[in-house]
């Protein structure tokens, strides 16, 4: 659905970074050598859409999303968990370890999105603010695609009673029984429900669990089971490229 739009789901490989974040880090947050990081980051750019001018927020599991024009000082970022532009030469970052990744694109039009969605901010409301950012910039809901990244999958992700209070009785089908007082929750099968609900027509999941790859991915939640002191993040990218010779 994105596959001619300059776009990746990166993994924990291929990068710089050593000892617990070991390989493709780029979270400036995670504690590492940040040499490490620059190098990785630059490499993941390379590798989605060589030359292009990376932008990324400052993450806080809201439902906020921005609008770019012109890439942000780094040490300056908004705090939000969505970015949207119709700019070529930008790419979108996303940094995740468990949560959901969300790439979208109105290729009609020339506007894309990258979205965070952990669990909060997917029921908060940022999926929605994201595809309205998107409209705002000319994309239309049923011409958008969208693709539900690697995060942690149903079989992986427990929770109590506690979070199951925060949904209502017509999100059942994403929890599945677990042990007793506890439950399975469909993280990737939420978001998508709630990008159906936005008017996304075409979304793709791609079902890959964070919690249990550990050779590819990080994650949050692994890292806390096995009292790691920190856990790295992997990139999810969406660019626009440059005209080429002859375009307007």
């Amino acid at each position: 659905m994105l596959a001619d739009l300059p776009h990746g789901f990166l993994t924990r490989q291929g990068g710089v970074s050593a000892g617990t974040v070991a390989g493709l880090n780029v979270g400036l947050g995670a504690d590492d050598d940040g040499a490490a990081v620059i190098e990785n980051r630059r490499r993941a750019v390379e590798a989605v859409m060589p030359g292009a001018r990376l932008v990324t927020v400052y993450q806080v599991h809201s439902s906020d999303a921005v609008i770019v024009a012109e890439p942000w000082d780094e040490h300056d970022r908004p705090r939000a968990d969505a970015i949207v532009t119709d700019r070529p030469g930008l790419l979108l970052g996303i940094v995740t370890a468990d949560c959901a990744p969300v790439l979208l694109a109105d290729r009609q039009v020339g506007v894309i999105a990258a979205a965070h969605a952990g669990w909060k901010g997917a029921h908060g409301g940022v999926i929605e603010a994201t595809v309205a950012a998107m409209e705002s910039l000319g994309a239309a809901r049923n011409r958008i695609a969208a693709a539900v990244g690697p995060c942690i999958a149903q079989e992986s992700y427990e929770v109590g009673a506690d979070f199951r209070d925060n949904f209502t009785a017509g999100d059942a089908h994403f929890f599945a029984p677990g042990k007793q007082g506890h439950f399975q929750f469909d993280l990737s099968g939420y978001v998508a429900s709630r990008l159906n609900g936005a008017g996304v027509r075409s979304v793709e999941q791609l079902f890959c669990d964070t919690y249990a790859d550990a050779d590819r991915f990080f994650s949050y939640r692994r890292a806390t089971h096995q009292g790691a002191a920190n856990y790295g993040r992997q990139f999810s990218l969406i660019g626009l490229p440059q005209p080429t010779s002859g375009q307007s």
